[in-house]
Parts: structure tokens; sequence; C-alpha cells
């Protein structure tokens, strides 16, 4: 998925996580992050968007690049890009 932006939130120990993202000109709000962990050179980040979706988005921690990986529920509008 080339066409993603994510907006972030620093917690308490100063660890970003996805408060919202866009896809193209959609927007989705992270109603609730289900799950996170490490690799060695990504973060990952599962999590239900406001619109009922399932989302693993990927954050490269060397570029700052986001990408989403896996998408669950309805079909994605027209106007995303896929790789």
């Amino acid at each position: 998925m080339n066409d993603i932006r994510v907006e972030c939130y620093a917690g308490h120990r100063g660890e970003e996580t996805p408060r919202r993202f866009y896809l193209g000109r959609r927007r989705i709000e992270a109603a609730e992050v289900l799950d996170r962990w490490l690799a060695p050179d990504h973060r990952y980040f599962k999590v239900r968007g406001d619109d009922g979706g399932l989302y693993l988005l990927r954050h490269e921690t060397a570029t700052g690049d986001w990408e989403l990986i896996l998408y669950e529920g309805d079909a994605l509008p027209q106007d995303i890009s896929r790789r």
C-alpha cells in the first residue's frame, strides 16, 4: 500500500502509537490498538479502525515510513493504490 499517512501520539514512555491514518483521501480513526510488536527494523500495530476494519500497519524505524500490510473488512475504496 503506497498511499498511507499515519498520525501518532507519544505515550508516557515516548513510544509513538497510531491515532489516525489516511488511505488516499479516506481518514480512519484508530478506535483500538489490539496488538503491537517489534522486529529488528520495524514496529507493527494491529489496529481496529472506526470503520470496523482490521488493519496491520508497519512502521520502518530507520526512515519513518509506514505501510499497510494487511486489511480485513469491506472492500477498500477505489482511490487506494495497491502494490
